[in-house]
């Protein structure tokens, strides 16, 4: 017992001499920066203790089952809508020769480029009695028959087809990438074309599917304007309702909480089910490409009509329907407060997309040069504010910023709030809940660049910023510029969090939008939506080309 205590004391004394010797200024720099990220976790997981509002038991008895029945409705709706198009549309562009496939290829990720809330809208005005659905009955001269989408079946819809290019990105990545060696196999056993793709190539493609499948889950549950402007009750809605209009901060915590956990739940579930599973590439550089099947005439026509619907529904038919509305309303809303608006949301997304990939390129960096394994590896969970909802990320920051300013006011340090209710809160609340976006390139950038040629240049006596700066900047400049570009539409697009952390003197193209649809005055919204999805273009077709080049 003596011997086995000693050596059980030998190995606590060898881990904390090793501790000792490989912690350095890095180490504590990745920490600090972790704990500032995390500050919304932390926050919501304190004030939990606090207990509910007032309001909570009659939430919890009438109205968290529809929060929770719609949330899961939403979930697995938007799940099969999307992978049907993702899926079969990415398969069918890098399968199969087609008119105008090339075009179609980017086509398919054009949808990213408008906010799902706009997109709500421009679908409630298409089925109203004034719009192009009604129209169409009208010219025709039949009986129009209403169809009603303002419920959680339509905002599965629309939510599915602004969203389904997350699936499509990610699986078109992997058929880009595939070994085509293993279709041929599977032709040479006499298995058709069908046949392989249900058994043999959408198993492989799982990852590549679920990876993107997460993002809009994540953003289904992150959704806030579509939800209320389709009446379908939340979470997202429920913690609004909570925070501003019972002002119970209590019980928009508990909420926040229960989503949180849903969130997170979700990953676990996924990361568990392909636990004992491995999947590996056989890809080399004498795998031959992927030549394109061409088909008869009928079924070429057939298929680039496939491939068009989901281009159809998520970009043209909104776009049509805004068109319309900026037409008759820009005499009303072009003015120079809308130009005063853009500069604001530019200058705002400017900013935080300058501060977001700093805030990675440190975290990944610093991560690198410190020496301690477990820290390397929970640098990772700073990217993990992007699946946090806004609303949620949002909360976790007003609380403590609010305690701040108010100890800095009563210490006689300051007269006013100084980062609660101002730029300053909500660019941090950006940064936390878009790192994630930034970090993903930067870390890829960073993964092609040799070991050996940073290794060489500390050889020589050259530091670490100094070797970043002479020799791993100008590698990774391409990953930078591709991170600024994704957080700067993705905080054009932002309502949630700006809704709530916004100071009021500022506004953006995106709240301004809200709130005309808000007010009951959705064409007045035309026009600050168009602007989003003009802006917003400029990633898509980037992203058309790094795809591209893996072709």
């Amino acid at each position: 017992m003596k011997q086995a205590g000693s050596k059980h004391i030998n190995s606590l004394l060898e881990s904390f001499f090793k501790l000792k010797r490989d912690i350095n200024r890095w180490s504590f720099a990745t920490l600090f920066i972790l704990l500032i990220i995390a500050v919304p976790v932390f926050t919501i997981g304190i004030k939990l203790f606090d207990g509910p509002g007032q309001s909570w038991l009659h939430i919890s008895d009438y109205l968290l089952p529809s929060y929770l029945k719609n949330s899961f409705y939403l979930a697995i709706l938007c799940s099969i809508i999307t992978i049907l198009f993702g899926v079969s549309s990415a398969w069918l562009v890098t399968r199969y020769h087609f008119p105008f496939r090339k075009a179609l290829e980017w086509l398919l990720i054009i949808p990213l480029a408008i906010p799902s809330y706009i997109v709500a809208y421009a679908y409630a005005g298409f089925f109203d009695y004034g719009g192009i659905y009604a129209s169409f009955f009208e010219v025709f001269e039949i009986a129009n028959a209403k169809l009603d989408i303002m419920n959680v079946f339509g905002l599965a819809f629309v939510l599915s087809i602004s969203l389904f290019p997350y699936v499509y990105v990610s699986a078109r990545a992997f058929f880009l990438n595939q070994a085509i060696s293993l279709l041929e196999a599977s032709r040479l056993l006499g298995v058709s074309e069908r046949k392989s793709f249900v058994k043999l190539i959408i198993p492989l493609a799982r990852p590549a599917v679920v990876a993107g499948l997460v993002l809009v889950l994540m953003e289904v549950l992150n959704d806030y304007g579509a939800a209320k402007y389709f009446g379908v009750n939340t979470f997202t809605t429920g913690i609004f309702r909570s925070w501003f209009s019972l002002e119970e901060p209590e019980t928009a915590i508990y909420l926040s909480a229960l989503l949180l956990i849903l969130v997170f739940g979700l990953i676990l579930i996924e990361k568990w089910q392909r636990r004992k599973i491995q999947y590996s590439s056989i890809k080399s550089a004498n795998t031959k490409p992927n030549k394109k099947i061409i088909l008869p005439k009928w079924q070429q026509f057939l298929i680039c009509f496939t491939v068009l619907i989901p281009v159809v529904l998520g970009f043209f038919v909104p776009v049509w329907q805004l068109l319309i509305w900026a037409f008759k309303t820009f005499t009303q809303v072009l003015n120079p407060s809308l130009f005063w608006l853009s500069l604001q949301s530019f200058g705002i997304a400017f900013i935080t997309a300058f501060f977001t990939v700093l805030f990675a390129l440190v975290l990944l960096y610093f991560s690198k040069w410190n020496k301690i394994t477990f820290i390397k590896n929970a640098s990772k969970l700073g990217v993990l504010g992007y699946a946090i909802p806004g609303a949620v990320v949002a909360i976790g920051i007003m609380m403590p910023t609010l305690l701040i300013d108010k100890w800095l006011i009563n210490q006689g340090l300051i007269t006013q709030f100084l980062i609660n209710g101002t730029l300053i809160a909500l660019v941090y609340a950006y940064v936390v809940r878009f790192l994630a976006v930034a970090y993903q390139p930067l870390e890829s950038s960073s993964l092609k660049v040799n070991n050996s040629i940073p290794d060489s240049s500390k050889i020589l006596g050259m530091g670490n910023f100094k070797t970043f700066y002479k020799i791993e900047f100008p590698l990774i400049r391409a990953g930078m510029l591709s991170a600024f570009i994704l957080v700067f539409i993705d905080t054009l697009k932002e309502l949630p969090l700006t809704l709530i952390l916004k100071p009021y003197h500022v506004n953006t193209l995106a709240v301004k939008a809200y709130e005309f649809a808000s007010d009951e005055m959705v064409m007045q919204a035309a026009i600050p939506s168009l602007c989003i999805i003009l802006t917003a273009l400029i990633p898509v077709i980037f992203l058309n080309k790094l795809l591209l080049k893996n072709e």
